[in-house]
């Protein structure tokens, strides 16, 4: 019998439109042979079956099932496919784990740790990983732009400390400019994390891993044709995608393994993509994204298909382990 497979996307944050995209080719990738997938739009309070514009069937919310002609359908998994609140915070962990629906994404403690940027960092730096200095605002609190500058230093980044796609993002390269860049990230988050800006080669790994399989796809150098790799370079082709990475093999060894450790020390689960700057030598780590884009442009399909591997099998991975997590917990 096929296992029904729910898609959900969606959420709350600029975000949305990538989710619903990620959806779309996750739902056209999944195997047919082993799963029935079905698309779950989440946008505040409203959850459906298909699309916002289009609902076919609303969602219960105490068993995450929908009914059609007296006919209900409940799910064996749920592919996670929310970039940002509350697909990427913990938020829609935390639902499934009480009502017992496994999900392809890290538990609730790490996407809460790995969404918050400046929380994240100060974890892996007590464990020697690398990232930029980093200072963090928030809303209703005074800011001292010239405290600012001397600490960080000019230029830097100024961005939402929960969030991603780069949505609020500026990079910052006068004193005169930090307030209206903190107020712009501001619209986006209620934290604003002010980071130094490390120059060097950009880089992106992908991993998932199981029980007794280790999965490190190639990495990705991401050369923005944009002041930095915003929005529309992500999204729109304004970047130079280059699979595998033109670094040396012993740096391409060096930044897997610390992919690998830091999937570890947050106890990941499900397909996580990890981004650094590579500067004289050293790696500093950038961010996690436990729901990477899964788009048709997205770098984790990109960096599947280089290693040969399809997405169908990729995402056949990400939900078998899921299934079989929650089985052992129970």
């Amino acid at each position: 019998m096929l296992k029904n497979i729910a898609i959900v996307a969606g959420g709350d944050s600029s975000e949305y439109i990538v989710s619903v995209s990620s959806a779309s080719n996750i739902k056209k990738s999944l195997d047919k042979k082993l799963y029935k997938p079905w698309l779950i739009t989440i946008r505040g309070d409203r959850w459906v079956y298909g699309s916002l514009d289009e609902p076919e069937a609303e969602i219960d919310k105490n068993d995450f099932s929908f009914s059609i002609s007296g006919v209900k359908t409940k799910f064996d998994c749920a592919f996670i496919s929310i970039h940002g609140s509350p697909g990427e915070d913990g938020k829609l962990q935390a639902y499934f784990d009480l009502i017992g629906i496994p999900y392809t994404t890290c538990g609730v403690l790490t996407s809460a740790l790995t969404f918050n940027k400046y929380a994240c960092k100060g974890f892996l730096n007590s464990f020697g990983i690398l990232s930029p200095k980093a200072m963090l605002v928030r809303k209703g609190y005074k800011f001292e732009p010239k405290k600012i500058a001397d600490e960080i230093g000019m230029p830097c980044f100024i961005k939402p400390n929960n969030g991603g796609s780069s949505f609020g993002v500026t990079r910052v390269s006068e004193e005169s400019e930090i307030k209206n860049a903190i107020n712009k990230a501001f619209k986006e988050d209620n934290e604003v994390i002010i980071e130094e800006l490390i120059t060097g080669i950009e880089l992106t790994g992908g991993v998932i891993k199981k029980k007794k399989r280790e999965l490190l796809l190639p990495l990705t150098e991401i050369v923005s044709k944009n002041e930095f790799f915003d929005f529309n370079a992500k999204y729109k082709r304004e970047a130079d995608e280059i699979t595998p990475a033109r670094i040396p093999d012993n740096l391409t060894k060096e930044c897997r393994g610390i992919t690998s450790f830091i999937y570890d020390l947050l106890d990941c689960r499900g397909i996580v993509r990890i981004d650094y700057i590579l500067n004289d030598g050293k790696f500093y780590f950038l961010e996690v994204n436990t729901v990477p884009g899964m788009t048709d442009t997205s770098i984790i399909p990109q960096q599947a298909e280089a290693m040969g591997l399809n997405t169908v099998d990729l995402f056949t991975m990400a939900i078998e382990d899921a299934i079989l997590n929650t089985k052992k917990s129970n």
